[in-house]
């Protein structure tokens, strides 16, 4: 079965840190790129972050110097490690992994988790 369990969120204050964890299971020959994304209260989704199989980085300009991603292949986990946080970070974090399952290739998400930045 295709599925993408996700951890680690909850209330920070503000300049606190957060790390986020997302794991991929099912019958997995290969994850091609995993990413975090956001939605904030009456805005869009938008990317946040993403690392490919080859271990090259995109981030959104807004977290740059202070969100790290970083993938563990061995146990098709993605990590998403938040420093110096604001309160604009506030938002539901969503997990996305494109890869090839057993079903085929598949771009599957996770059931978010929210981070929220507030003293």
């Amino acid at each position: 079965q295709v599925q993408l369990v996700e951890s680690g969120g909850g209330l920070v204050q503000p300049g606190g840190s957060l790390r986020l964890s997302c794991a991929a299971s099912g019958s997995i020959f290969s994850i091609y790129v995993m990413g975090w994304y956001r939605q904030a209260p009456g805005k869009q989704r938008e990317l946040v972050a993403s690392i490919a199989l080859s271990g090259s980085t995109n981030y959104t300009d807004s977290v740059k110097g202070r969100f790290t991603i970083s993938r563990d292949n061995a146990k098709n986990t993605v990590y998403l490690q938040m420093n110096s946080l604001k309160p604009e970070d506030t938002a539901d974090y969503y997990c996305n992994v494109q890869g090839r399952w057993l079903e085929g290739y598949l771009e599957v998400w996770g059931q978010g988790t929210l981070v929220t930045v507030s003293s």
